[in-house]
């Protein structure tokens, strides 16, 4: 009997959307770490599944969803579309502000929506083991959960200040039976490079990533698993905008602004990238911004060039916005955010002028943080109120210029697990602390 088979599946996209396809000029291709030649889709079968490989490239405008991932997407998708009228209300703004909770998701986050789908490609491929890294540790979670759900076994590098600072998130992972490792560790080569000079390195996204994909080319029966930046995850995650597409057309609506937080770009493409396909086809005027921290501004402080997407140089070269391979940012409680790239999607679209980058620091990002709590009841992930405190700011803007726009963000995760990182703040809370 198929496990899923009590789920609804009617209301939920059935096929992924490639913007690629509707692209009149396509990014600049990964390069390999060897050669330096356009890479092949043959040279990643070391570290890929061939299924995510094929959807890596292809540029059909459509993907369609299997039923089984289809399934497991019913468990919590289609997630609310919620009208954040507290949030207006405490504003005093004319301005409309809509949200996109993810947080309903089975680990809290968006993750799981590319997570249940490379644990399905990978299990079809009788893949034993994914190996993956995580900052925050949603990620983790997200795939540690996903291989439970198609019986792949999953180890986790996560970076070593989240691993400290986010117990919790290291719990369930190991209660989904996924085995956790503090990063940098002694047990690779790349690890030992950083952890035997200082065994107590905070770590960073680009050192968990360079020991995941070598342990996962070296071990016989094992594929590397990413949680972001890769064209087939920012593919996957559009059932996010999708959604959000169908039900504002349901109350006769359309963004005039569409923000989320960047990392590496998988949420923040989640949301955009279907409206983002119809300002290609010159439908609409929206708006499109992208919220980084200011201690960590691939796209506001980066250079658009070549780089390595971990930190010693093992995986392909991708065209980005970086701040280096070698750049190990501070140890801010936004774990998913400390990454040196930005997805080369992502990437194309700032150097286009079609998405805006906009960095935050952490005390203001928190207070927005704290009044989002205050005003609608939920405690954001400490990344995804980064695009709260920009939604704050384009709510204020609206009012000062008297404007009816309408806001649409994307809630990637709730901050419940996260809760420790806002210990300690006990400031006045006020708008003046979130302008």
């Amino acid at each position: 009997m198929n496990r899923f088979s009590s789920r609804r599946t009617d209301d939920l996209p059935k096929a992924f959307y490639n913007i690629k396809a509707d692209l009149a000029e396509l990014p600049k291709p990964p390069l390999h770490p060897g050669t330096k030649e356009p890479l092949k889709p043959e040279e990643l079968e070391p570290i890929f599944p061939k299924g995510l490989i094929a959807q890596e490239t292809a540029m059909k405008r459509d993907i369609p969803i299997p039923p089984e991932v289809l399934e497991a997407f019913s468990v919590y998708r289609p997630t609310p579309l919620v009208y954040a009228s507290g949030l207006r209300k405490a504003l005093q703004t004319p301005a409309r502000i809509f949200y996109k909770y993810e947080g309903v998701g089975p680990c809290g986050s968006h993750k799981s929506n590319t997570a249940l789908m490379q644990a399905y490609l990978a299990s079809r491929e009788g893949v034993e083991t994914l190996v993956t890294e995580t900052g925050a540790g949603q990620w983790g979670s997200a795939l540690a959960h996903a291989g439970s759900v198609f019986g792949t076994r999953v180890r986790v590098f996560m970076v070593r200040i989240s691993f400290r600072q986010k117990p919790g998130r290291r719990i369930m992972m190991e209660l989904f039976g996924a085995s956790v490792v503090e990063s940098p560790s002694p047990l690779t080569q790349a690890g030992l490079k950083f952890h035997g000079a200082d065994p107590d390195h905070p770590g960073s996204l680009g050192i968990a990533i360079s020991e995941a994909v070598e342990t996962a080319v070296h071990n016989k029966g094992a594929k590397y698993s990413l949680g972001s930046v890769l064209d087939s995850v920012l593919l996957h995650q559009t059932v996010i905008g999708l959604e959000a597409e169908r039900q504002l057309g349901e109350i006769g609506v359309e963004p005039d602004v569409v923000i989320g937080c960047v990392g590496g770009g998988s949420n923040f493409a989640g949301i955009s990238f279907p409206f983002i396909g119809r300002r290609l086809k010159g439908l609409g005027r929206t708006r499109f911004i992208a919220v980084e921290p200011e201690v960590c501004p691939s796209l506001t402080g980066g250079e658009l060039r070549y780089d390595h997407g971990d930190a010693v140089g093992l995986t392909p070269l991708l065209y980005m916005y970086t701040l280096g391979m070698d750049f190990v940012p501070p140890p801010i409680h936004a774990g998913g955010l400390r990454y040196h790239g930005m997805a080369p999607l992502v990437s194309h679209f700032v150097r286009t002028g079609l998405v805006e980058p906009q960095a935050f620091g952490q005390d203001r990002v928190f207070q927005a943080a704290r009044l989002f709590l205050n005003t609608e009841g939920i405690l954001p992930a400490p990344e995804s109120a980064h695009a709260v405190a920009a939604v704050i700011e384009e709510a204020l803007k609206a009012k000062a210029d008297n404007e009816e726009k309408v806001i649409l963000f994307n809630l990637s995760g709730h901050g419940f697990l996260d809760i420790s990182a806002y210990d300690g703040d006990r400031s006045p809370l006020s708008l003046q602390a979130v302008q």
